[in-house]
C-alpha cells in the first residue's frame, strides 16, 4: 500500500500512530453540540441559527466553522416552502367566458384548441412550459418552453 500511495513506511506508521490532533478533537465535541442542537430545532436550523444557539450555551464557535462541520457530516435544514398564490381572483378586469362549459366532445379538426401552462422549479430556476392541443385530435398544435 506504502509503495502504491508513494509514502515511506515509517511515514505510514508515524501518521497511524500519531494523537489526535486538539483541532479534530474540538471538532468532534463541537460536532455533537451541533446534532444536539439540529435535533431541538426539529431539524430547522441552518448554520447561523445552530451558531446563535450554541453561543447562547457558552459554546465558541463560528458560524464559518459550524457551516464546514454540518455538510461535512450530512446535517442540513429541512426547509419549508412558504404558500405563494399565483393567481389574483379578486380583481375587477373582465373575464372571458367558457364557450367550452365542458364539452369535449368534437366532431372536426381544428374546430376547438385547448391550451394549458405548468411550470416546474429545476436547479436553474422555474421552467416554464405552454402547450396547445387539437382537441378532436389530441395532438399537439405548439407548444413552447421558457
Amino acid at each position: 500500500m506504502c509503495e502504491v500511495l508513494k509514502v515511506s513506511k515509517s511515514g505510514y506508521y508515524s501518521w497511524r500512530n500519531r494523537p489526535e490532533s486538539a483541532r479534530s478533537k474540538d471538532n468532534r465535541s463541537l460536532l455533537i453540540q451541533i446534532r444536539l442542537s439540529h435535533r431541538r430545532s426539529r431539524q430547522t436550523y441552518g448554520s447561523p441559527r445552530i451558531t446563535e444557539d450554541l453561543r447562547a450555551q457558552g459554546v465558541c464557535c463560528s458560524e464559518n466553522r459550524v457551516g464546514r462541520l454540518m455538510p461535512q457530516n450530512g446535517i442540513r435544514a429541512k426547509m419549508r416552502r412558504k404558500f405563494k398564490a399565483t393567481t389574483d381572483s379578486g380583481h375587477n378586469l373582465p373575464v372571458v367566458p367558457n364557450l367550452l362549459d365542458r364539452k369535449f366532445a368534437v366532431d372536426r379538426p381544428n374546430a376547438v384548441w385547448v391550451s394549458d401552462i405548468s411550470y416546474i422549479w429545476t436547479d436553474e430556476g422555474w421552467l416554464y412550459f405552454a402547450g396547445v392541443l387539437d382537441l378532436y385530435s389530441r395532438r399537439v398544435v405548439g407548444w413552447s418552453v421558457g
